[in-house]
């Protein structure tokens, strides 16, 4: 059974931004990007840095510590120096809520 965590609300992430939210003792980027919204978790692959902080290019986000990019819609790795992919979680809108399903693929 999947179990979904209301994050936010619609709106409150502007097209083209990021914000990060704790959900347990996880924390996840959440992006606003080409209509919809996207979450990842808040951890480079390559050092732990906080990709949240990262600027958001498209379906892609950098981590500001070395560069390393990941494509927000499937955790992939799209530039060094990352090469492991970031996990990526479901979303959903429910009426004006924003929900991040934390089951892991």
């Amino acid at each position: 059974m999947t179990t979904w965590q209301t994050v936010a609300r619609t709106g409150e992430v502007e097209p083209g931004k990021v914000a990060v939210y704790a959900i347990g003792d996880h924390t996840v980027a959440l992006a606003n990007a080409e209509g919809a919204y996207f979450a990842i978790d808040d951890l480079c692959t390559h050092d732990g840095g906080p990709l949240g902080e990262g600027e958001l290019e498209g379906t892609e986000i950098e981590c500001p510590r070395h560069g390393a990019r990941f494509d927000i819609r499937t955790g992939a790795a799209t530039q060094l120096p990352a090469f492991e992919p970031v996990e990526a979680h479901e979303v959903r809108i429910e009426g004006d809520e924003i929900q991040i399903s934390m089951e892991h693929k």
